[in-house]
Order: C-alpha cells, then structure tokens, then sequence
C-alpha cells in the first residue's frame, strides 16, 4: 500500500507539473533565442502539446529522457538521498505555511 501511495503522489506531481508547463509558456510567453541554432529552430517556433514532439529534435528528447532517469534514480523511488525510507510524499523540501510536525494532519492531508 505504502508504494502505491508514493507512486501516485508522484505521478500527480508529474500531472501538475505538465499542466503547469502547459499553461505557462501561453501566459508569460517563450524563452527568447533558439533552440537548435543549427537547425535554425527558435523557442517560439515550438507550439504546445503534443505538437511538440515531432518539432523537437531527437538530441533534446535524448536529454530529456536521460535528466528524467537521472531523477528518478537519485531519489524518485521512495527513498531519501541517504538510502532512508521516506514517507510519502516528502521531498525533504518543506513549504512556508503549509508544513506541519503533526502526523495525523500530515496523514490527513495526503
């Protein structure tokens, strides 16, 4: 139970990030510059969603697969950097105003 509960703290993390990473770049707007200079490939030219993939070079993909292995291995299997079990949910990051030492609000909250 308690791997299950980790894995889908985790991956609704992941959904929060996308959305996020969806959302952000028609607000604020893209970063300025290129993304492959030598395929003359400018951030801005790389549209939202799915249509990115196939807009993306293949290198880019290769680095964004190896930084999510990276994370994932250096912490992103329940354990802390220390080899310690964590509870789930905690990153060892704790938020203004929202971390509490109160285990049956912590429990409660998850």
């Amino acid at each position: 139970f308690k791997r299950r509960r980790v894995t889908e703290i985790k991956h609704g993390r992941v959904a929060m990030l996308a959305t996020m990473g969806y959302i952000t770049p028609e607000i604020t707007g893209k970063f300025p510059g290129y993304l492959s200079p030598a395929a003359d490939l400018k951030f801005e030219d790389i549209p939202n969603g799915l249509a990115a993939i196939s807009k993306v070079p293949g290198a880019g993909w290769v680095q964004i697969v190896l930084y999510a292995l990276f994370c994932e291995s250096t912490g992103g299997f329940g354990y802390n950097s220390d080899g310690q079990r964590s509870d789930p949910g905690n990153c060892g990051w704790r938020p203004p105003l929202l971390a509490t030492d109160d285990a049956d609000l912590r429990r409660k909250r998850l």
